[in-house]
């Protein structure tokens, strides 16, 4: 089997090395097909060159590296800024210098070196139970951690990529001291163990089992289509919580150039067309997020959840700290 599943993995390059052509252009996603393909469609109608997709749930660091300089991918897309910087770090990404890019991309929302760059974004809020939560009784991230709160929160794991994120901002903010110790006090006001999703800490706040969870806000969109989540959705308010000095914390969906694309020209294309305001709005409304580009326009089921002012930290500052944020969260065996 071990020998079977390295021969696949060798012959990948091999079957896409049709697609190193003038008139194509390969997309490595950990997004689904259905939410990326109005874009594609869109950018092949508008310039004739076709996009192919290969959807990956997990791995894309490994299958990459794997194929090396025969790797056939020309643009990475993918969400949370760890995982952006994780293809920086690995060496799989080139630098890109786009003045079309430039523009779109607001500076916070890019990389500084041009290996990746942001098309939207997501916030991380409190959902609260609107029964139980009075409107302003919490505004501060960092009021999670006050005991007032002690056994009402939900959350799902501490080392979940989106939550290693916040911490990763609380000690851009406050530094290590604090945040270890915000991450005990957070604990310590736990209704159960991490577990589960964003959307299951929301089902629990209607069942009653906490108050309070931390999520991100598209999740809220999800419930409200799904007919079986739609009354989690209606028994939870959103909060925007912002650091005491800073905004409301926010990750990214992003895209990268792959290192050894075949299909460069046609790749910063692409990279271009994502990153405009027509693209963005329409990658925002399918995932109800928000497009960063300058004049683009927030979905209306979206922008009903209320206005926000960004932190305007950059992300990959978060992701430096990212890290550091896995090591205290560990020290303080916060799922435990």
């Amino acid at each position: 089997m071990k020998k079977f599943a390295y021969i696949t993995l060798l012959f990948v390059p091999l079957f896409f090395s049709s697609y190193a052509s003038a008139s194509e252009v390969n997309i490595y996603s950990y997004r689904q097909p259905f939410l990326i393909e109005p874009l594609t469609t869109a950018f092949t109608n508008k310039t004739g060159i076709k996009v192919n997709t290969v959807y990956l749930r997990k791995g894309m660091i490994e299958r990459m590296k794997a194929e090396g300089k025969r790797s056939p991918a020309d643009v990475v897309l993918t969400v949370d800024i760890s995982r952006l910087s994780a293809l920086v770090e690995a060496e799989l990404t080139q630098q890109v210098n786009s003045d079309q890019l430039s523009r779109n991309v607001p500076s916070k929302y890019r990389d500084p070196a041009g290996h990746w760059f942001g098309l939207t974004i997501r916030a991380r809020i409190i959902y609260a139970s609107n029964e139980r939560v009075k409107n302003g009784e919490i505004v501060k991230y960092e009021e999670l951690a006050d005991p007032k709160w002690k056994g009402r929160i939900c959350i799902r794991s501490g080392l979940n990529a989106y939550n290693l994120a916040l911490t990763s901002a609380i000690i851009h903010h406050h530094g290590e001291d604090y945040a270890i110790e915000w991450l005990k006090g957070l604990k310590k006001n736990l209704a159960r163990k991490p577990q589960g999703n964003d959307r299951a800490q929301v089902k629990a706040i209607w069942a009653g089992e906490c108050d309070l969870s931390i999520g991100n806000t598209y999740y809220m969109g999800k419930m409200l289509k799904d007919p079986e989540q739609t009354d989690w959705a209606k028994s939870v308010n959103i909060v925007f919580p912002t650091f005491e000095n800073g905004g409301t914390h926010v990750n990214v969906s992003g895209i990268g150039m792959a290192r050894f694309s075949p299909n460069k020209d046609n790749a910063l294309k692409l990279m271009e067309f994502l990153s405009s305001g027509e693209a963005q709005e329409i990658y925002a409304t399918a995932n109800f997020e928000y497009p960063i580009a300058p004049g683009t326009q927030v979905d209306d089921l979206v922008k009903s959840w209320g206005d926000f002012d960004a932190d305007a930290v950059n992300l990959m500052t978060i992701a430096k700290l990212r890290k550091r944020a896995l090591e205290l969260t560990e020290i303080v065996d916060f799922d435990g």
